[in-house]
């Protein structure tokens, strides 16, 4: 007989994975820091627990893990093919994820039903190859916390019913205190922001490096951020709420998303859904609806594959990509031309430039367009604009109404909510979806709603443009240092005398000479314990644009992915920052890259392989904590 005490006692189970999956959390796959190998094995390992939950053999058979929205497109494409879903709504967890299991030969060919992120391998401005499966129908980052959670969560089912994760969802507790009480709440502005520092899960890790044992320094914030503890409390005290207090936290979240991004109830509507690339996809799928083929979308060559690649199943003319300069910035008067010919002059007949989407932030070279400038032009013409908000959420002030956007997508796990929510806010009536089950999909993982709730709450109380000066000064501390770097190659803005410096988040590109960038890469994370990102960072079209990729060797490089899918090609360094960094970590790094290009002689050090055998450690030491029964 299972009582209360031993419901409670699974929940807690869960609650502590997850923590300890936070302490060495980061983005999957193509990540060279310790966090982000760490994170793609537990990641790897859910698909394999989900696989023995099934009593299925993993040789066959592949799991993909997508949101309720992404499995509703994927399943329409495998009506009459034999699969399982294994839900984890059905095992009494809001956490709002699917994992549908099929034979490897059961997935279509071409392209996936919704695309951006990971689901290509490389992109051109004309073709793309995409990626083998799972990867090709996981769009946008995965709710990877939330999905070793549940890996977790089937384990013990298996072990014990799912009756006991389900016997204590029916706790009433007052909403606005989940969402805007906590221990610093008579904190804000700049004392808060110090403090939330302090509270970031995993901020203490220890790794291996050739040197021994080091901190850690996150450079890849970017790619995903780390949770802070109140709002991965926030995450798990929602596993026992009742029905009631479920639909009230969707709602008050929904108030605090309207007041955040400065877009008011009366004007506007919000979908919840899994992360910025499914926001994206819904708004391209609505398009193709209402228009068909006459509709083309203006973009720009800044654009990450996620605001790319959505917009190609428009129209064959979609998307016509604005040329930007050196720092990244879209002209103008290009943008003006475009939509002119299109729906002013009609010089193409019926075709018309519908919606102009943009970047908030560039995530390669970090600038930041004048967004009410490109608004203005935009409806000048009649068109609408969306806005990828991905990069800029957790950097910079939003505000929808003021810079006339129409459309606004976002990641909560760019602002330090991991929890695969993200949010798809649109100018009232312009999207159908208002009775569509798309509305109830998004809100399912409610889980995931509450953290990014917690989080805006939060920010709100500290203030954006504190936040967006104290990385100001970090990065232009960055910049100096950087420059002092032997043989080094900063792209986009380099100095802070450029008159669009002060439009610059914490995102800096670079090369070093004659050094590949997964060279970089590797060598900052095994002597330095440093963890950056490398190679075209999801958005093909720029890095191949900076590093002057002409068509020719653009048809050899597809060539080559296509013969040796394991291949790196040419791409870029990059380092990004979050409110973790300081200057010292810059030192740090600047230090690490001047060894790399000296090819220093640091006296007796690890070699590659112990390191190597360190980290394997550690991935083994994470593994059962977290999977261990």
């Amino acid at each position: 007989m299972t009582t209360d005490q031993d419901a409670i006692s699974l929940k807690n189970d869960l609650k502590k994975c997850t923590f300890q999956t936070l302490e060495t959390y980061s983005n999957v796959h193509r990540g060279s820091g310790h966090k982000s190998i760490i994170t793609t094995h537990l990641f790897e390992k859910a698909r394999l627990i989900v696989l023995d939950y099934l009593n299925l053999s993993g040789s066959g058979f592949s799991v993909v893990f997508c949101s309720p929205i992404s499995a509703h497109e994927i399943l329409k494409r495998l009506k009459g093919k034999n699969y399982s879903v294994v839900s984890s709504d059905d095992i009494g967890l809001s956490l709002g994820v699917r994992a549908i299991v099929a034979k490897k030969n059961s997935f279509p060919g071409g392209a996936p039903s919704l695309t951006g992120g990971g689901t290509a391998r490389l992109v051109s401005g004309n073709w793309v190859v995409w990626s083998f499966l799972p990867d090709k129908y996981e769009a946008g980052t995965p709710s990877i916390v939330n999905i070793i959670t549940f890996a977790r969560a089937l384990q013990l089912v298996q072990k014990y019913g799912s009756e006991l994760l389900e016997k204590t969802n029916d706790y009433n507790e007052d909403v606005k205190d989940l969402l805007y009480n906590d221990h610093l709440v008579e904190v804000s502005g700049q004392i808060l922001l110090d403090k939330l520092r302090d509270t970031i899960i995993g901020r203490n890790l220890t790794v291996p490096t050739s040197a021994g044992n080091t901190s850690f320094i996150n450079f890849d914030s970017s790619a995903s951020t780390p949770s802070l503890e109140p709002i991965a409390e926030a995450f798990t005290r929602c596993w026992n709420l009742s029905d009631k207090n479920q639909k009230e936290i969707v709602q008050e979240v929904r108030e605090i998303c309207f007041g955040f991004f400065g877009a008011p109830f009366s004007k506007y509507d919000i979908i919840f859904t899994a992360n910025t690339t499914e926001s994206i996809n819904l708004v391209a799928n609505e398009l193709i609806n209402k228009n068909g083929g006459e509709t083309v979308v203006l973009s720009t060559m800044l654009e990450h594959s996620s605001n790319d690649l959505p917009w190609r199943k428009v129209s064959k003319e979609s998307p016509i990509r604005l040329s930007v300069d050196n720092d990244g910035i879209i002209n103008s008067e290009e943008l003006e031309m475009q939509l002119k010919s299109y729906n002013y002059d009609k010089k193409y007949g019926s075709k018309r430039i519908r919606i102009v989407a943009v970047s908030g932030a560039s995530n390669v070279l970090g600038i930041c367009n004048n967004l009410k400038q490109i608004s203005e032009i935009t409806h000048r013409y009649g068109a609408e604009l969306l806005v990828d908000a991905a990069q800029l959420v957790a950097h910079r002030g939003i505000n929808m109404e003021a810079d006339g956007i129409d459309y606004l997508a976002v990641s909560a796990h760019k602002i330090y909510a991991p929890f695969g929510c993200g949010i798809l806010i649109s100018g009232k009536g312009l999207l159908n979806y208002s009775k569509n089950e798309i509305i109830s999909l998004g809100e399912e993982n409610v889980s995931g709603i509450a953290a990014l709730g917690k989080s805006l709450s939060l920010f709100s109380r500290v203030g954006m443009d504190i936040v967006e000066e104290d990385e100001r000064q970090l990065t232009s501390y960055a910049l100096n240092a950087l420059s002092k770097v032997p043989g080094i190659k900063v792209y986009g803005v380099k100095t802070t005398d450029n008159k669009n410096f002060n439009n610059k988040l914490g995102v800096i590109v670079f090369e070093l000479k004659r050094i590949m960038a997964d060279g970089i890469a590797k060598k900052l994370s095994i002597d330095s314990g440093i963890g950056v990102r490398f190679g075209c960072h999801c958005a093909h079209i720029i890095i191949k644009h900076l590093l002057n990729i002409g068509p020719g060797l653009e048809k050899f490089q597809r060539l080559v992915v296509t013969m040796i899918p394991k291949v790196n090609l040419p791409g870029l360094t990059r380092v990004s920052f979050g409110i973790e960094n300081t200057r010292e970590d810059i030192d740090n790094l600047v230090v690490a890259l001047e060894n790399i290009v000296n090819k220093s002689k640091l006296g007796k050090r690890k070699s590659r392989k112990e390191v190597e055998s360190g980290i394997k450690e550690m991935i083994t030491n994470a593994e059962n904590r977290i999977y261990g029964l």
